[in-house]
């Protein structure tokens, strides 16, 4: 009994804990680039559900990172990734890609798709959710979720729990969704060296 007790409460400080690290971390934040080709699957998913392609914002200035929002952000991670078992589009669907809303399965881009939908519901813009196509390592590709911050921009991942700063990662960022227009999509410039401590 104590050893699950003990457990629960250093499950219950890792978002503080991580949230102290970014504080004093120096934030850094990708650097977008020229508009680039959108995803046929959120093509796709746009011509299902046209408000995920006409969500616009005025500002691109970053959300201010807060403890409570920051918990807030790390249980929704929590909760998608524990609550969806991960099936391909081709064991789901039959075909080789298809981008929708999980119910108990899903793959990596409907993760993203939930938990956007998620931190959405909290009030946070549209233009600070940002769905983020990367290449693994294996060079298989894969979808994370962007959270643009004043702490600066962190990625959600079903592939792992923590929510972790995007240049802790060893993915190579490829494009994303553009922070003026949630149906346009920017290329990455994935230079590490090129992180920046403000937001273009």
């Amino acid at each position: 009994m104590q050893k699950i007790k003990a457990i629960k409460f250093a499950l219950a400080l890792a978002p503080i804990a991580l949230f102290a690290q970014s504080a004093i971390a120096m934030p850094t934040f990708m650097k977008s680039g020229a508009r680039t080709t959108q995803p046929i699957g959120h093509y796709e998913l746009c011509q299902q559900y046209p408000r995920e392609c006409s969500q616009k914002t005025r500002s691109t200035a970053s959300v201010e990172l807060t403890r409570p929002l920051w918990s807030k952000i790390v249980k929704i991670n929590n909760d998608v990734n524990e609550e969806v078992a991960p099936r391909t589009d081709q064991e789901m669907w039959g075909i080789e890609e298809r981008w929708s809303f999980p119910g108990a399965q899903g793959d990596c881009e409907d993760y993203v798709l939930e938990k956007r939908r998620r931190l959405m519901d909290l009030g946070m813009p549209a233009g600070n959710l940002l769905i983020t196509v990367v290449r693994q390592r294996s060079g298989a590709g894969h979808a994370v979720l962007t959270v643009r911050t004043s702490l600066g921009d962190f990625i959600l991942d079903n592939l792992q729990g923590d929510v972790v700063d995007w240049t802790k990662t060893d993915y190579t960022y490829l494009k994303r969704q553009s922070e003026q227009n949630s149906g346009v999509w920017v290329s990455i410039n994935d230079s590490r060296s090129m992180a920046v401590g403000s937001v273009k």
